[in-house]
């Protein structure tokens, strides 16, 4: 699922945001920066959001990892880019956003 966060004057602080959102930072070693919220309490399933810096604000993708990859070395997993639980998580996101 991805949706925009406007902010023309980049005034908003998006890790705030998704800290104060149940979300913890991830950086892969090749230093692109993630942040994950645990479903259930466990490792997985788990919410995965991805932020972009786009013209007047913020693209937000948001999926959710069923499960770890497969293989070792592979970024392939049971991803989860639509369904009620991934949009009702957006849905949550963005009424978290029009209250900071």
């Amino acid at each position: 699922m991805r949706f925009f966060v406007p902010d023309k004057q980049r005034q908003k602080n998006m890790a705030f945001f998704l800290r104060h959102a149940g979300y913890r930072q991830e950086v892969k070693r090749s230093g692109a920066v993630s942040y994950i919220k645990s479903v259930s309490g466990g490792d997985f399933p788990r919410f995965h959001i991805y932020i972009d810096e786009v013209d007047d604000g913020w693209g937000v993708n948001l999926h959710l990892d069923q499960k770890a990859p497969s293989y070792q070395g592979t970024h392939a997993h049971g991803g989860e880019y639509e369904g009620e639980l991934v949009e009702s998580e957006g849905e949550r996101l963005k009424a978290i956003m029009g209250k900071i």
